[in-house]
């Protein structure tokens, strides 16, 4: 059984083209993310990388926990 945030979240999905953009973000980000994780060693460059995305993954999240809020008080 879902629980109500998570029945928000898919009804989101289902009807919000903002909430979808963002979901693909996210998964974008932590995609990115992943793939940086799997290296050894990691550059400077890609130190810098790793958290501006960590960064703007967080973002989209808030982004997303906000439409979830919107959605629960309407």
């Amino acid at each position: 059984m879902s629980s109500p945030t998570e029945a928000i979240r898919e009804q989101l999905m289902a009807s919000s083209e903002e909430y979808q953009r963002l979901r693909d973000e996210h998964t974008r980000y932590a995609s990115e993310l992943a793939q940086l994780a799997a290296k050894t060693y990691l550059s400077e460059q890609e130190q810098i990388e790793e958290v501006r995305l960590k960064k703007m993954k967080l973002r989209v999240k808030d982004q997303m926990e906000m439409l979830v809020q919107r959605a629960r008080v309407a």
